[in-house]
């Protein structure tokens, strides 16, 4: 397995442009969430669920993956633990109020947000880095969140 500050140096070879890298900070979260709510969206056997657990297949998904980020650094996971928790309370928060489907309001902005990377790729003129590897799915917000703790004056 690659070593986390690897994965982001590779990320960060397509990410140099800063009009892709503000794109990115704007649609990674976007697409994220999306991901989550579309998740959130599908139905969950009843017998699965716990009266103090909510249990849903997005706080499952991120489960896995909060799994994933643990094992490539502690500090970092504990960021994007709480980025995850944020996005599952948002997701509560717009499926509870939202006057669409949670699935559509997710849809369509999963479909603009990454209209706007590959528009951010173009810039770059790189193609985005899940096409060599899908792993970097999943390192796009990690790469977000170490540029934050760098900023911050934190280590990964």
């Amino acid at each position: 397995m690659q070593s986390l500050e690897s994965l982001l140096d590779d990320y960060g070879q397509t990410h140099q442009h800063i009009a892709n890298k503000i794109i990115h900070w704007l649609c990674v979260p976007v697409i994220v969430w999306a991901v989550v709510a579309l998740l959130w969206s599908i139905p969950f056997p009843a017998d699965w669920r716990s009266e103090t657990i909510p249990l849903n297949w997005a706080a499952a998904a991120l489960v896995l993956t909060q799994l994933y980020y643990f094992s490539l650094s502690l500090r970092l996971g504990l960021g994007l633990l709480l980025y995850n928790l944020t996005m599952l309370w948002i997701t509560s928060l717009v499926a509870l109020n939202a006057a669409a489907p949670l699935w559509l309001i997710a849809s369509v902005l999963f479909v603009v947000a990454w209209i706007g990377q590959f528009i951010g790729h173009m810039i770059e003129r790189a193609r985005p880095a899940f096409l060599k590897d899908i792993q970097f799915l999943l390192i796009g917000p990690a790469w977000l969140m170490s540029a934050l703790y760098r900023f911050l004056g934190l280590r990964q």
